[in-house]
């Protein structure tokens, strides 16, 4: 079922008054207001620990997580963090470097901070939707994929506790393209051929502009 909307991991979840309204992924797109220095300061560190398109790791399989301590807990924390700082909605541990089967997300502002360790997607809707997907590791693409809206997610939490996760629309989404992420897989692998061109020449230009 098509869609005029789009989701891309930066899409803004500022706190009220600091910032421009969150977009929430879902709607068609527009300018980006331009954003404070201090909010811009932190979006600009943020991004700058973020892996880019053409690192290795980014299609590497993430190992599974097998030990629950404050080590992981501040694993997640820190992602978290990262997340806000670069105004995301979803992060994949690997996009940092790390090959943890790890992901944060943080659809809704006020929405407490969901972290899922060694997702497994257990169930998923046959209904679909295509939405333009960006993606913080591939600047500046936008493409179309094709998602189930409805999905059912097994994983455990940052204290080693089972968690099921029933999503639907824009979270089902984040989270789906977050365990992409974890096992290697890019937006790129999810579109059209064509579409891939596009974003391929996109990614060259700003890397010969870089």
């Amino acid at each position: 079922m098509p869609s005029d909307g789009a989701y891309t991991e930066t899409d803004a979840r500022p706190e009220a008054g600091l910032g421009p309204e969150p977009e929430a992924g879902i709607e068609p797109e527009r300018e980006q207001p331009e954003l404070d220095p201090e909010t811009a300061a932190r979006r600009d560190a943020a991004l700058a620990q973020i892996r880019s398109f053409g690192d290795p790791v980014l299609r590497t399989r993430a190992r599974p997580i097998e030990r629950f301590d404050d080590a992981l807990r501040q694993e997640v924390a820190r992602m978290g963090a990262l997340m806000d700082d670069a105004l995301g909605v979803g992060l994949a541990a690997t996009q940092l470097g790390v090959v943890h089967r790890l992901l944060v997300y943080r659809v809704q502002q006020q929405a407490p901070l969901g972290a899922l360790i060694n997702p497994e997607v257990e169930w998923t809707g046959r209904e679909t939707e295509s939405m333009e997907e960006g993606c913080l590791s591939l600047p500046g693409v936008l493409v179309e994929v094709d998602r189930p809206i409805h999905v059912r997610i097994r994983a455990l939490d940052e204290f080693g506790e089972p968690i099921v996760i029933e999503a639907s629309g824009l979270e089902a989404r984040v989270i789906q393209h977050e365990i992409d992420h974890l096992d290697g897989v890019l937006i790129l692998d999810r579109t059209s051929r064509e579409q891939r061109k596009e974003a391929m020449r996109t990614l060259r230009e700003a890397q010969q502009a870089a």
